[in-house]
């Protein structure tokens, strides 16, 4: 097979990986949507659980009522269907990856997919309580604390995905150590810069309160720890096997 027709092959073959993980991302979106109003209503609890009595979200545009809802089912759809988009990717650079890189990925993709999950689930549930309440108790007498739909599915989605990366750091640093660009005896050594760092970025993603800071820090700091142990059982193998 000549060059171009390789080339022609992987486009075609990338086209239809393409088209299977929109079309089943489309499929889940469709069946999800007649519920999307629900769906709004399970993000937006931590938040509705620690208005005042009377209070509620407002929509300041006209369309809002109808598109975040709609936001939140493709959201939906997408986390659903990421094991399947995931697979879809695999199946298309497994061919061109050496048996011990196969080895690698493949629970590289599970554990990273796995961890992304946890680290939504943690704002959800630890998080998102913490940073109402604190938002509702410093709220001033007289004002009312009522956040606009849109503004509020920014918000989360900002902290999700800030906790779905942040949960990736053992991930990154196993593939770091793995590739061989860089030993575990100097990701101990950079062990106080991380720390700050974990603090800094914490006041960045989060509200301006310690608590909301600290929940994104000590994860960070600790999930950092995990990497640079579990790493510690990682071959370096990925320079000898190309040489």
């Amino acid at each position: 097979m000549s060059t171009q027709e390789s080339l022609i092959s992987h486009l075609l073959e990338l086209r239809t990986r393409l088209l299977r993980i929109f079309a089943a991302i489309i499929l889940v979106f469709l069946c999800l949507a007649p519920w999307a109003r629900d769906l709004y209503t399970f993000l937006a609890h931590p938040l509705l659980s620690h208005l005042p009595k009377g209070g509620s979200m407002i929509a300041t545009e006209v369309t809002t009522p109808f598109l975040v809802p709609m936001k939140i089912a493709i959201m939906a759809a997408f986390l659903f269907t990421l094991p399947h988009t995931l697979y879809q990717i695999w199946a298309f650079i497994a061919p061109g990856l050496y048996s011990h890189e196969k080895r690698l990925i493949a629970p590289l993709i599970v554990g990273s997919t796995v961890l992304f999950f946890c680290g939504m689930a943690f704002a959800y549930f630890l998080v998102f309580p913490v940073v109402f309440g604190f938002i509702s108790k410093v709220t001033p007498e007289g004002v009312s604390m009522m956040t606009d739909i849109g503004k509020y599915l920014d918000f989360v989605l900002t902290l999700f995905l800030a906790f779905g990366i942040t949960f990736e750091v053992p991930i990154i640093v196993i593939i770091l150590v793995r590739m061989g660009l860089i030993e575990v005896k100097k990701l101990k050594e950079w062990r106080p810069y991380m720390i700050v760092t974990a603090f800094v970025l914490g006041a960045l993603f989060t509200p301006p309160d310690v608590v909301s800071q600290t929940m994104l820090a000590v994860p960070l700091w600790l999930l950092y720890e995990l990497g640079i142990f579990l790493a510690g059982f990682v071959p370096r193998e990925a320079k000898e096997n190309h040489d």
